[in-house]
């Protein structure tokens, strides 16, 4: 990336608090990660606003991680007028109705298991690469899930943040849009 402020890094420095935390929760439904994102403002960098993204993420409590998964669709199913969700999961578009059905069953069964979405950064991943995700995670252990869910949101929390802060041309090329 880029080792000095981005027109969208320094636009979003600019911003009051109110419309900071609107773009931040638009990223992360986690009131407790917007705030600790917000309290950091202003970045000197993208790579410095991408470590505070990590660092949040770690700092998250079992509920804040809760708080943050309930704003993702499940996979298969984007919510609907909501670009984002329907961009990250491109990967779905052109899947089966045999796999739209499997990926259904097996998010039930999870989200059964676990009380949350099935949560993966869809961004570039097939409908087959998401289901043997599923098919393999539903045998973790809670505590286990939790943390690869962790890890999950900071990715998707980059993607997020790099469309806020960088120029179009550029996040096109890093999704492979």
């Amino acid at each position: 990336m880029t080792s000095s402020p981005t027109p969208g890094l320094t636009r979003f420095n600019a911003l009051d608090d109110s419309a900071a935390a609107a773009d931040l929760h638009e990223v992360c439904a986690s009131s407790a990660w917007g705030s600790k994102l917000l309290a950091q403002r202003p970045y000197a960098t993208v790579e410095s606003l991408f470590a505070a993204n990590e660092s949040a993420m770690a700092e998250l409590t079992a509920e804040d991680l809760g708080e943050a998964m309930a704003g993702h669709a499940p996979i298969g199913r984007p919510k609907p007028g909501d670009p984002t969700s329907a961009r990250e999961q491109r990967g779905m578009a052109g899947a089966s109705e045999e796999l739209k059905s499997e990926l259904l069953e097996l998010n039930l069964a999870y989200q059964e298991k676990f009380g949350h979405v099935f949560l993966i950064c869809a961004t570039g991943a097939t409908g087959e690469f998401m289901r043997d995700a599923v098919k393999v995670r539903i045998d973790n252990s809670p505590e286990q899930e939790r943390e690869i869910a962790r890890g999950e949101l900071v990715k998707i929390n980059k993607i997020r943040l790099t469309r806020l802060v960088e120029p179009v041309e550029l996040v096109e090329l890093v999704e492979g849009e």
